[in-house]
């Protein structure tokens, strides 16, 4: 076996010996009520990021593919009118939400003139509608941003103040043997390894939820154009 520098690498050595005899069990006994705290809070933030991934991509998923269905069915509609009726049965796309917008305001202005008179108004009714199905779709997203950023610097902190509380014991046993520190030091690790564990998923799932907002949000620009093509199209403006 190659010899790092240390008779503590070799098989039988204190460490080797510390490591057969130490379970997860006793790494845990030697934490005090505020690291217990820590591993508790950071165990509660992983636990409540992987809900708001279970959902957001729950959510995600249906908006793509109501999104599609919708899609669809406008491209082959008639007129608005056509597409009001169908619009129920595809209710959790985004694009009807901004597609229900824009009729509306179409609505008012055909009852109040009898044609449609500021077509920039349908676009900024169209716009809310974008805007209003984005923050929907950004709902506790920021949780994943703040878990994915603050989650190891807790765990750090454990880990520091767990390490100086074994430094401590050992000047207070008046011994130098890695048996006496490994514990604690092994114990003050795992909340850094916690930490990164909540951290992880969080941060990845945050960009890939990014990613695909930003491909929602085009779709919805995009859908934006062709609803104003339909409309000069049926009023002829």
């Amino acid at each position: 076996m190659l010899d790092l520098g240390g008779r503590d690498t070799l098989p039988g050595s204190p460490a080797a010996l510390l490591l057969q005899e130490t379970n997860i069990l006793d790494l845990f006994s030697h934490g005090t009520v505020f690291q217990y705290a820590i591993l508790g809070f950071l165990l509660f933030a992983s636990l409540y990021s992987w809900t708001v991934i279970f959902s957001k991509l729950s959510s995600f998923s249906t908006a793509r593919k109501s999104d599609a269905r919708f899609l669809r069915a406008f491209r082959k509609a008639a007129g608005l009118e056509a597409v009001m009726v169908a619009s129920e049965q595809f209710r959790p796309s985004p694009l009807v939400s901004v597609f229900e917008h824009g009729y509306q305001e179409v609505s008012r202005q055909v009852k109040g003139r009898g044609s449609l008179g500021n077509p920039e108004a349908i676009n900024r009714s169209l716009q809310l509608g974008v805007n209003e199905q984005l923050g929907r779709l950004e709902h506790n997203l920021n949780w994943l941003a703040t878990i994915a950023s603050v989650s190891p610097f807790i765990g750090l902190l454990g880990t520091v103040i767990g390490i100086v509380r074994a430094f401590q014991n050992l000047g207070s046993a008046g011994s130098t043997s890695l048996r006496s520190v490994g514990p604690g030091i092994a114990d003050a690790l795992i909340a850094t390894a916690v930490g990164l564990f909540a951290a992880i998923p969080a941060a990845i799932f945050y960009n890939h939820f990014g990613h695909l907002l930003k491909e929602i949000g085009s779709r919805m620009d995009d859908f934006s154009l062709e609803f104003m093509n339909l409309i000069e199209r049926s009023f002829g403006s």
